[in-house]
């Protein structure tokens, strides 16, 4: 028993102390960042501004100088098109309202992303051209996957439109949307709305 107490003690983790900063490591940084996520040139500034601030704390660092040079990296990316803020609302949109969210959803979540009022709104007009209706889309896509409307196994009762209508408000669709998903009586009828 003793053994396994000292092997908890001495395993216990060190608090990882940042490296510092440089414009070569910003740019890494960057880099590193992009290859993984898509994201918005707001975003990328919050993240680099972030490790510059973790790094502040151990080391000397010039903090004006630091988000000048990650002011200078984004424009530069949005120059040679590395960074496009139109691109990725436009993809986000689509990719969000496939997942079966609302459009009011989307816009909450793009606007977390910093990304600007009318770069959302341009992704939306851009969606709904493509699409008669995205919220419908999006409600018919939320329902399969939660089984409700048509998609239940139960038979409805005022309970369960209730609790239904009620997931659906909850996720940002309009009244009249969730309703029409909810009362449809079979599959093909809610579908060829579209």
């Amino acid at each position: 028993m003793t053994g396994y107490n000292n092997k908890t003690n001495s395993t216990k983790r060190r608090k990882k102390i940042p490296r510092k900063v440089s414009a070569a490591s910003i740019e890494n940084a960057a880099l590193y960042y992009l290859g993984r996520y898509a994201t918005s040139s707001e975003n990328l500034r919050q993240v680099l501004e972030r490790r510059i601030m973790r790094a502040a704390k151990h080391h000397d660092t010039n903090i004006d100088a630091c988000s000048q040079l990650v002011g200078n990296l984004i424009k530069r990316y949005l120059e040679n098109g590395i960074l496009n803020d139109e691109t990725y609302a436009q993809t986000q949109v689509a990719s969000m309202n496939r997942r079966g969210k609302s459009l009011c959803a989307i816009r909450l979540c793009l606007r977390q992303k910093a990304l600007q009022i009318d770069i959302i709104d341009k992704a939306v007009k851009l969606l709904a051209k493509e699409i008669g209706s995205p919220d419908l889309a999006a409600a018919i896509t939320y329902a399969r996957k939660r089984r409700l409307g048509p998609y239940r196994r139960k038979t409805s009762t005022p309970v369960i439109l209730d609790k239904e209508l009620a997931a659906l408000a909850r996720s940002g669709f309009s009244y009249p949307i969730a309703l029409r998903v909810v009362e449809a009586r079979n599959v093909d009828e809610l579908e060829n709305e579209l």
